[in-house]
């Protein structure tokens, strides 16, 4: 087989053979004198992580970029009253305003307007029955569920003339119910304060014996109880004895249209009594319609409206109807359901503030908050990120003491209602290949925001341990793991510069760690698409570009890594200037890093600004240039498509991310095939890069054998690279080579198609 021919096929503004005399040994001929520089060609197209695989694929990058897709969008609640189901339920659930009900007899009122709106929970009839017999029931669901409700349904029904009582909470413990408290003939319901429905370890665990003295207590006194509880610990081992039930919230646009009809009905009577219309055509008809409209759907960012927030938007609804809000004022009163949801969810979330009796109740805010992180993505790094978390709450609530971990708490299949998210079948992306995994997310596109703006805004002290968190999981190699962990972080930069880049970017961008400094690239990136911190972070890179030696290496590392998602210097073309003023100052030892950060750029959104850069490179004739522009070619032959993910959507090379960059630019961007197939015949033609490239030749060879679609692309490809015969007679020789390898020998047939495709090149 021939040697690759430095000047073989070099269009006319390529550099001349004698332009590239310096190929060899190093410049001006000082190769003897110096001491040996490593070869940068040698491990040409591995990524800065070691491997071409090393940073993740393109799909599980975007899905944890669009898991933060909303995030500039967030709204403040100022002075809304109706976040909490608990103690200001009736608030939020029925007709009307108030005050809250606590301790005492539920006013008549309020139960006559819950006959007229509740609509019977799924198994409402067997609950009833279970009622009647034991003369106590427990509720196990999330604050919203319509829980409440559907107890003080159950309790006027069966106790009859409006006999419902509240017990306090505060003040009356599960497993002693004083025999006074119980009213005779009355109906009794006892919300437990805990809203995580778990115990902590100092806390004894009612059991079925306790639920038989209360049992025994209402049946004396002709009375009867519902005991609310959440999800948790204490409702699993309660749902398995003789009391418990689920409760599972009707249909939302059931409950939506009874509330509908409940507040519109003088509307729509006046409409009809004035011959403006069917009653079809009436207020509650537009409401409803209003309610199912796109606008309003993505406003909520809630895939499901629980009862309390179907009564709230049906409230908002009826105002619209009625002339009192606005288009505009109806959806923003709509976005607040979300921030509402988060900001109930970490009220408190550290009570009664010592460990451990506090730790339950922080295990369920560090779930919360990896649901957030790793929204869409596998439930056992999603625990495992919570236990972490919660760690890290526990040490920051109680410095002296070491927290332990439940074994056997919650169960998986319960513990995502805690979260309002759900587990279901799906598959992790590694690259180039997926596995099934049982995945979490929350059922609302607004959740993960709201959830992590409500904990980095609204609770300073718990910016310590989540900043030490996120930084632990930006050190676990597997990209899963660490890519949605700088994201985030990227996030909280962008929300707060001062503090998010000393807690979060400055420890990992000067870290030893490649892992860590890639990391913090992706954080810094994130960040830059806030208008208001890039200009920040292009001034801080170019201070890290100067940067030598210690530390100061890895900043500029860091440095040549943002870049290469052509976020932080305003455009693609902006980044590879930099890039090239980074490698002409950093030499060979920084040309790696720099190849694979233009690299990525060529695999983003514009790869033609990338193409011509690397010919006006090449046509500058310094040597640093001419080094960057093989190593990234080479790099092109050799790295996967789905290995170059960036933060900007190339939605067309998804398809094809299996396939080397080059194949799948030429196969997607056929505009471009010509300039890549001469970038390719170059870097073949170099000395310093032609064992390389040849390489990268036969890897694509070997993947398109078996592909077809693929196999085209290549065929096509093929005759671009055939300028002489020379050019011509190395792939041939290649393509003999392989199919003759004892080892591993080319498909015959698709050899043969290749091998046509280079002679149909020469034959013209």
């Amino acid at each position: 087989m021939s040697e690759p021919n430095e000047g073989a096929g070099a269009s006319p503004e390529e550099p001349q053979p004698e332009e590239r005399a310096d190929d060899g040994a190093g410049a001006g001929g000082a190769g003897a004198e110096q001491p040996q520089e490593r070869d940068p060609f040698e491990e040409a197209g591995r990524g800065p992580l070691g491997g071409a695989g090393g940073t993740g694929g393109s799909r599980a990058a975007r899905d944890a970029r669009r898991n933060w897709a909303g995030a500039e969008r967030i709204y403040e609640i100022r002075g809304d009253s109706q976040y909490y189901e608990g103690n200001v339920f009736l608030n939020q659930q029925f007709l009307g305003g108030g005050a809250a009900v606590v301790d005492g007899p539920v006013p008549a009122e309020e139960l006559r307007r819950l006959r007229q709106v509740y609509l019977e929970a799924p198994g409402y009839g067997r609950m009833k029955r279970l009622l009647r017999s034991r003369r106590l029931l427990v509720l196990s669901g999330e604050p919203g569920s319509g829980r409440t409700a559907t107890a003080l349904a159950l309790l006027d029904e069966v106790a009859g003339d409006e006999r419902v009582v509240r017990l306090d909470p505060q003040e009356t413990e599960l497993r002693t119910v004083p025999r006074e408290s119980i009213k005779p003939g009355h109906g009794h319901v006892l919300e437990l304060v805990r809203t995580d429905g778990q115990l902590s370890d100092d806390q004894e665990m009612p059991t079925e014996l306790h639920l038989d003295r209360l049992s025994a207590l209402l049946t004396g006194a002709d009375a009867y109880g519902v005991v609310i509880v959440a999800s948790g610990d204490l409702s699993d081992r309660l749902l398995r004895g003789r009391y418990g039930m689920r409760c599972t919230p009707p249909d939302t646009d059931d409950v939506l249209d009874g509330h509908l009809r409940a507040l519109l009905k003088d509307a729509d009577a006046a409409e009809v009594s004035g011959a403006a219309g069917a009653p079809e055509d009436g207020a509650l008809a537009r409401a409803c319609e209003l309610a199912r409209s796109a606008l309003v759907r993505d406003a909520l960012a809630l895939e499901e409206l629980r009862p309390a927030e179907a009564a709230r938007l049906a409230g908002h609804l009826a105002d619209r109807q009625r002339g009192q809000l606005t288009d505009a004022q109806l959806l923003d009163a709509c976005a607040r359901f979300v921030p509402a949801q988060a900001r109930e969810w970490f009220a408190g979330a550290d009570a009664p503030g010592a460990v451990p009796a506090a730790l339950p109740a922080l295990g369920t805010a560090a779930f919360r908050m990896a649901v957030a992180v790793f929204n869409g993505s596998a439930y056992s790094l999603t625990a495992e990120a919570a236990e972490q978390l919660a760690w890290e709450f526990s040490l920051t609530l109680d410095p002296e003491r070491a927290p332990g971990r439940r074994l056997f708490g919650t169960h998986a299949a319960n513990r995502p209602a805690a979260a309002r998210s759900v587990l279901y079948d799906d598959e992790l992306d590694l690259g180039t290949d997926q596995v099934p995994v049982r995945a979490i997310r929350f059922q609302g596109t607004g959740l993960a925001t709201a959830v992590l703006h409500e904990v980095w805004h609204g609770y300073h002290n718990a910016r310590g341990p989540v900043s030490r968190w996120l930084r632990a999981l930006c050190d676990d190699p597997r990209p899963q793991v660490w890519v949605r962990a700088s994201l985030a972080a990227g996030v909280l930069c962008a929300w707060d510069w001062i503090h998010g880049y000393d807690e979060l970017v400055a420890p990992m961008a000067g870290a030893d760690s490649p892992l860590q400094q890639m990391a913090a690239a992706t954080a810094l990136a994130q960040a830059s698409r806030e208008p208001s911190v890039r200009p920040v972070v292009k001034s801080l890179l170019s201070e890290w570009a100067d940067q030598r030696t210690g530390r100061g290496e890895h900043l500029r590392t860091t440095a040549i890594l943002t870049h290469g998602y052509g976020l932080a210097a305003g455009s693609v073309s902006a980044s590879l200037d930099e890039l090239g003023k980074l490698a002409r100052r950093g030499g060979t030892a920084v040309l790696p890093d720099v190849s694979h950060s233009v690299l990525r750029l060529l695999a983003g959104a514009g790869p033609g600004t990338v193409v011509g850069r690397l010919g006006d490179w090449l046509r500058d004739g310094r040597r640093e240039y001419r080094d960057l522009v093989l190593l990234t070619v080479v790099g092109a032959l050799r790295t996967k498509t789905t290995f170059l993910w960036g933060l900007e959507d190339a939605p067309e090379l998804e398809a094809h991310g299996s396939w080397p960059c080059a194949a799948t630019l030429a196969a997607t961007r056929p505009q471009q095939s010509q300039r890549i197939a001469d970038l390719v015949r170059h870097a073949l033609t170099s000395a310093r890069s032609g064992s390389a490239a040849l390489a990268g030749m036969e890897s694509w060879m070997r993947q398109a054998a078996g592909d077809e679609e693929q196999l085209r692309a290549l065929c096509d490809f093929l005759p671009r690279l055939v300028d002489d015969v020379l050019d011509a007679d190395r792939l041939r020789h290649l393509l003999k080579r392989l199919v003759e390898d004892v080892d591993e020998p080319l498909d015959k047939g698709a050899a043969r198609r290749m091998w046509d495709a280079v002679e149909s090149e020469m034959e013209q």
